[in-house]
C-alpha cells in the first residue's frame, strides 16, 4: 500500500520561504601564504608554476536498490533547488525587502521627529511643543501599526506560497513513488534516520519531474 499522505505538510511548510542568499563559497580554498622580501640587492627570486591539478570527478550516483520498497526525500533540497521552489522564494524575498524599506524610512522619520523635540524642546512655546509630541507620537504609533501590518503581509505571502508548493509537490511525490512501486517515502531532515543507503535518495528525482512538470505548464 502506497502511503504517501502520511508525509507531513509541516514538511514542505519548514522547506519553503528559506532564501539562499549566501554567495558562493570556493570550498577548500585556502589564501595562499605571503612570500619573503628577497634581500637587498638580490634578484627576486623566479617562482616556478604550480602543476595545475586535475579536478576529482563527481562519484556517480548510487543506484536505486533493487526491490526497495521505502525511500527518502531532502525536502529543503527540493524547495531550494527546484525552479518552482526559487521562485516562491524569490517572491517571498521581494516582499521582505519591500516591507523593510518601508519600515526604514518611516524609522528615521520618527526618529528625526524625537530628536527634533528632544534638541528643541526647552525654547519651544507650549503649544509648539505639544505639537511636536503629537507628531512624534502618531509617527511612532504609525511605525508600530506597519511593523504589525507588514508581519502579517509577509506571513500571509508565506502560507500562500507554502500550500501552492506543497499542492504542487505531493502530486510528482506520488507519481515518482508509483513508478518506482514504493510504500513509504520518508523526510531525510526530520525523519530521525541516522544513515540510509543514498541510492533510496529519490530527491533529484523529484527535482527534475517537478521542474518539467512547470516547464510543460509554461
Amino acid at each position: 500500500m502506497r502511503n504517501l499522505s502520511t508525509m507531513r505538510s509541516s514538511l514542505v511548510i519548514v522547506a519553503i520561504g528559506i532564501a539562499l542568499m549566501a554567495g558562493p563559497v570556493n570550498a577548500g580554498q585556502t589564501p595562499a601564504a605571503p612570500k619573503p622580501a628577497p634581500a637587498a640587492g638580490a634578484p627576486a627570486a623566479q617562482t616556478p608554476p604550480a602543476a595545475a591539478q586535475p579536478a576529482a570527478a563527481p562519484a556517480p550516483p548510487r543506484p536505486f536498490p533493487e526491490g526497495a520498497k521505502i525511500a527518502y526525500v531532502n525536502v529543503q533540497r527540493i524547495a531550494s533547488e527546484s525552479v518552482e521552489g526559487q521562485a516562491a522564494t524569490k517572491r517571498l524575498s521581494s516582499l521582505r525587502e519591500e516591507k523593510e524599506k518601508d519600515l526604514v524610512a518611516r524609522n528615521a522619520k520618527f526618529e528625526e521627529a524625537r530628536k527634533r523635540l528632544e534638541t528643541s524642546a526647552s525654547v519651544l512655546s507650549e503649544s509648539v511643543r505639544g505639537t511636536q509630541q503629537k507628531e512624534v507620537e502618531r509617527l511612532q504609533t504609525d511605525l508600530q501599526r506597519a511593523t504589525q501590518d507588514a508581519q502579517k503581509a509577509v506571513e500571509d505571502l508565506q502560507n500562500e506560497l507554502q500550500m501552492e508548493f506543497q499542492r504542487k509537490l505531493l502530486p510528482v511525490l506520488s507519481e515518482v513513488s508509483a513508478a518506482k512501486s514504493l510504500h513509504m517515502v520518508f523526510s531525510s531532515i526530520d525523519s530521525g534516520v541516522v544513515w540510509a543507503d543514498p541510492g533510496l535518495d529519490i530527491t533529484t528525482d523529484i527535482i527534475k519531474k517537478l521542474d518539467a512538470a512547470a516547464a510543460a505548464k509554461k
